[in-house]
């Protein structure tokens, strides 16, 4: 196998953290699939534009573009100007929509790096679907069978989310629909923090399971969920 160069991805669904990717074509296009356009490694988040990036091999140079993202690309924190040549080197991280994805990238292939199994680029992660029923009214959901009760933040906080599933929702709405007694008590009345939020999503990964609800942080901008149950 051709081991020129090679993506690890730290996050990006549906591929598990530490998915190896060999970049040995001479044009890698990076993004999500859609019904007439399936990229080379296919992400499922929809703030990835369909024909995100391509990575290309120039003179055993694996080089990169972005394509007009709408969402944009960064490469160690900076972000790329669109259709300009950016090569890369090893160690490089590469977030693709404010890091709803996020890849490694190294000239070193996995088995002289991470003991872990490449997944071919063509080859695709089947994600386990989640037996999963949410019951608005009753507040609870059903996931596997079980009766799972929301506390009144943990109701509020998902139902908005859900209602609004694949969308961005600002900081500021969420903690406006969250925590309303903050918003309406007026001078005097703690902002509700990052901290609070980031804990109330914690919570609701821990306590529902971390696949049941895939809610990506956009940092400094706000939540996405990325799955919808079954309501009821």
């Amino acid at each position: 196998m051709d081991s020129f160069a090679c993506l690890y991805v730290i996050r990006g669904e549906p591929y598990p953290t530490g998915t190896c990717v060999n970049l040995a074509a001479d044009e890698t296009v990076i993004g999500r699939e859609s019904d007439s356009f399936s990229p080379d490694l296919a992400f499922t988040n929809a703030f990835v534009s369909r024909r995100h990036i391509v990575i290309r091999r120039e003179q055993d140079r694996a080089v990169l573009y972005d394509l007009g993202s709408r969402h944009g690309t960064e490469i160690n924190g900076v972000k790329v100007t669109p259709h300009r040549p950016y090569p890369l080197n090893t160690f490089d991280i590469i977030k693709l929509a404010r890091g709803m994805s996020v890849l490694h990238f190294s000239y070193s292939f996995a088995e002289e790096t991470l003991e872990l199994e490449p997944l071919s680029i063509t080859g695709r992660y089947e994600v386990p679907e989640l037996p999963l029923a949410i019951h608005w009214e009753k507040r609870e959901c059903v996931v596997e069978g079980s009766r799972i009760p929301m506390s009144e933040k943990e109701y509020l906080l998902l139902r908005l989310l859900h209602d609004n599933a694949n969308k961005l929702v600002p900081l500021e709405e969420l903690k406006a629909a969250v925590w309303p007694e903050r918003s309406s008590a007026g001078e005097g009345v703690p902002d509700v923090t990052l901290d609070e939020l980031n804990a109330l999503v914690y919570r609701i990964r821990k306590k529902f399971g971390k696949d049941t609800f895939l809610i990506s942080a956009v940092r400094g901008s706000g939540y996405v969920l990325e799955s919808e149950g079954q309501s009821s």
